[in-house]
């Protein structure tokens, strides 16, 4: 049998698999891997890691140890247990002030952010549909457009607009064709956070273009300058925007597999129309001891204040050798200006930079060459208390110090 010849277009036909090109993340693995090999007495000081380093707070621990054994928690969610949608609602008013959800037909449980942002083109792109994505940014929305036959128009996020797509220069054929308008704010990689001028901008757009905005929320309560902000909360957002909400980022249940979609009522009903189709839910047990856990104020501010302690401490390491580097407006993650060299040595590309602190200095980063040359770090460093993050960011110091960057 030639499967090859099976294998949609969509992801590469008969030659899916052959392709000899080694993307970014791969050769970060490659390049951490060497480093390790060629110096296993140095300590790989790993700034690329993009998932909180801590466990969930107790008591969504406590919360599931004792769910699990409850019988009325076992068989399939399918679109979810009504506490969570109301734990959920909870969470919307008292986080960011968005009123007036109603949990039962505007809010919806998800596996996880990411098939959110998979079914969503399932919903609303045919052949020829465009979804405008800004870049750089999380790709997955932009794939699913893409495997069904829609178009992408890419938002290029710069410093000089604060990381914030420019609508205004979108070609009036892609807003035409638009269907589907990707924001993610507090943003990755950048760790801009959004303003009520912009998004009451963008909801504008959108009511004139016909376009739904979906909001990709999975850092809104890491801000570091001000008050968390929804788009639901915004005037008008309720009627042209859906926002993703992730446990994984505010809560650390990484792995746990729990976020919502929340916003305008039909969206939500496609949402779960082709989420029927595609899963049975996530465990209950899971979905009530988020319960526990997603409108405690307290933990999620215990939670923020780990973060924003950490990047006070990597701004000071980065600006002490050069970088162009301060608090965010929300993330967990520092996005600066790449180095353009190293004493005589000079980079072509963040990519460059990124394998040069890897391969010679045992840093890892995560380069972004779409919009500019920046690197990524992220301060989910591992370390094993206060005074170890400290120390990691003491050799982070003597290390890029050592390394004798360039910024011109």
């Amino acid at each position: 049998m030639d499967l090859q010849a099976l294998f949609a277009e969509r992801i590469g036909g008969s030659a899916f698999g052959t392709d000899n090109a080694i993307y970014k993340f791969e050769k970060i693995k490659r390049a951490k891997a060497a480093a390790r090999r060629e110096r296993p007495d140095v300590e790989l000081l790993d700034f690329g890691v993009g998932e909180p380093d801590r466990m969930a707070p107790s008591p969504i621990r406590e919360a599931l140890k004792v769910a699990v054994d409850d019988p009325a928690n076992r068989g399939y969610a399918d679109n979810g247990i009504a506490a969570f949608r109301e734990a959920a609602a909870r969470y919307l008013a008292e986080f960011f002030g968005v009123s007036g959800l109603d949990p039962a037909t505007e809010i919806n449980h998800t596996i996880g952010a990411k098939p959110a942002l998979a079914m969503l083109p399932l919903c609303f792109i045919d052949p020829g549909d465009v979804t405008l994505q800004t870049v750089p940014g999380y790709p997955v929305m932009a794939t699913y457009t893409r495997y069904l036959g829609g178009a992408v128009t890419n938002l290029p996020l710069t410093a000089d607009r604060g990381f914030l797509p420019d609508l205004a220069a979108i070609p009036e054929e892609s807003a035409r064709r638009a269907k589907l308008l990707y924001l993610n704010y507090p943003n990755n990689p950048t760790g801009a956070a959004a303003t009520e001028a912009f998004f009451d901008e963008a909801i504008a757009w959108a009511d004139r273009h016909q376009v739904l905005i979906v909001q990709d929320a999975a850092y809104a309560t890491l801000t570091y300058g001000g008050p968390g902000l929804s788009i639901l909360a915004r005037p008008g957002g309720q009627e042209v925007a859906v926002e993703i909400h992730s446990m994984s980022k505010s809560y650390n249940m990484t792995g746990w597999r729990l976020g919502f979609v929340a916003g305008h009522p039909k969206a939500v009903q496609a949402f779960a129309e082709v989420k029927d189709n595609t899963d049975s839910g996530q465990f209950k047990a899971i979905q009530v001891a988020a319960c526990a856990g997603i409108a405690d104020r307290a933990l999620a501010e215990g939670i923020r204040d780990h973060y924003r302690r950490r990047l006070t401490g990597m701004v000071e390491a980065l600006t002490a050798a050069g970088f162009d580097a301060a608090v965010p407006g929300g993330t967990f993650f520092l996005y600066t200006p790449a180095p353009t060299g190293a004493g005589d040595r000079r980079f072509a590309s963040a990519e460059e930079a990124s394998q040069f602190l890897i391969r010679e200095h045992s840093i890892s980063t995560v380069p972004w060459d779409d919009a500019g040359a920046f690197l990524r770090f992220s301060a989910t460093f591992e370390a094993a208390d206060e005074a170890d993050e400290r120390r990691v960011l003491g050799e982070l110091k003597a290390r890029l110090a050592r390394a004798d960057l360039r910024f011109t």
